[in-house]
């Protein structure tokens, strides 16, 4: 792609020669033996008759390196768990389905629960979160990938480039997050975070000032990736937000617990193509308009935590500097889309700014309304302390489900 650019702040490794795969998975293989590699896909039961997820399988079943894989099931009853198994079971690494629903998990949530230590509300951070747990109580894996169930253009050179800095022995990354250009060929996607994220990270500064935190999220290419691969002794302190600000929150616990020489960002995929989201414009709860909401606030949350404040007459001000901008973006991107010869609709484009920047001040207001809200599921290590066997009961309930479901 020609470009080598690096910002100073996070450590960028570009796709410069597209190398193939083979080479690639070479030195995946040995570094195997330094470093057991997992990977974890949360999942809906639904995207399993889509064809992104059969691709998916497709891909994995041709990789050779990983030691485990870990599938989170989502919205699945017994007769649907056990098609996953099946679906799943072309496979040829060794690899769980975790039944998120089923009466051995939703046991030990329970217990943890009582205590105050599980999930609050259901979603991919629940999902992750489980997996996660089952991943360090099998203590298969060293370095452990993640990404989703529903990416269109799949192929195993993104899992091979997204776990590759953590994997290899002879670098210090403890976290790598993947980027992309967000196109499918015909027309421009990423709309959150192009249209949201940008723009207000911008007015952030403007209006509360230069902050180490706003600069280091400026510096990912693509901050709302849902790729990302990471050391098993990051995951022990990792605290996982519940609600659709999950992207964000993960990058702002990197902040908050390591240092920024120990995380980069690889570029994954020359195009990339997953479910996308309706904007939702009558529905705050749903879709991009909840997502945005659940983006600003964790971004008010994370400055609030260094001293910032948010008085209505600031966010009302947020809000108007942010509009101005994003729609100053939105004539960059016309022309980024135009030279590339991609479809590109300026109204719907327009018609998104507009929602965000009502949704900019609804998360102030919400935020304001309950500023002791704290969306994260508590870390592993937390969770460990208090029940000292949990890790041996997710892991025995995992294996039981397999066993009696299998068949």
């Amino acid at each position: 792609m020609g470009d080598f650019h690096q910002n100073g702040n996070i450590a960028t490794l570009h796709n410069l020669t597209n190398r193939p795969i083979e080479d690639l998975e070479r030195d995946l293989i040995d570094f195997s033996r330094h470093r057991p590699m997992g990977l974890v896909i949360p999942s809906f039961y639904s995207e399993l008759a889509t064809p992104a997820l059969e691709n998916i399988v497709h891909e994995l079943a041709r990789v050779p390196y990983l030691n485990e894989i870990v599938i989170g099931l989502d919205r699945a009853d017994e007769a649907e768990y056990r098609h996953a198994l099946e679906f799943f079971g072309r496979l040829p690494q060794h690899h769980r389905v975790l039944w998120n629903d089923g009466p051995r998990l939703r046991a030990i949530d329970a217990k943890l629960q009582e205590k105050g230590l599980a999930p609050t509300e259901p979603g991919k951070g629940r999902n992750v979160w489980f997996c996660y747990g089952y991943s360090v109580a099998t203590g298969r894996a060293s370095t452990v990938a993640l990404h989703d169930a529903d990416i269109k253009t799949y192929k195993r050179d993104l899992l091979a480039r997204l776990i590759y800095p953590v994997a290899n022995p002879g670098f210090s990354f403890h976290f790598s997050k993947g980027f992309y250009a967000r196109s499918n060929g015909s027309t421009l996607g990423g709309r959150v975070t192009r249209l949201l994220v940008t723009p207000l990270i911008l007015a952030l500064r403007v209006v509360c000032g230069r902050s180490d935190y706003l600069d280091f999220l400026h510096s990912f290419r693509y901050p709302l990736a849902g790729e990302f691969a990471l050391r098993r002794n990051v995951i022990d302190d990792l605290r996982i937000p519940t609600d659709w600000g999950l992207e964000i929150g993960v990058l702002s616990e990197m902040y908050r617990n390591h240092s920024t020489n120990r995380l980069c960002q690889v570029d994954i995929a020359d195009t990339y193509d997953h479910k996308h989201q309706d904007l939702s414009v009558e529905d705050q709860t749903r879709g991009l308009s909840r997502m945005s909401i659940d983006i600003a606030k964790a971004m008010y949350r994370k400055l609030a935590i260094q001293g910032e404040t948010f008085s209505t007459d600031k966010v009302r001000t947020i809000k108007a500097t942010y509009f101005r901008i994003a729609l100053d973006l939105i004539e960059l991107f016309e022309a980024d889309a135009a030279i590339n010869g991609l479809t590109f609709d300026r109204h719907k484009e327009e018609e998104a700014v507009a929602l965000f920047a009502a949704n900019v001040v609804k998360a102030g207001d919400l935020f304001r309304e309950n500023p002791m809200d704290t969306p994260f599921i508590p870390p592993w290590n937390s969770v460990i302390s208090a029940v000292p066997t949990v890790l041996e009961e997710l892991r025995d309930a995992v294996e039981l489900d397999m066993e009696e479901f299998s068949s």
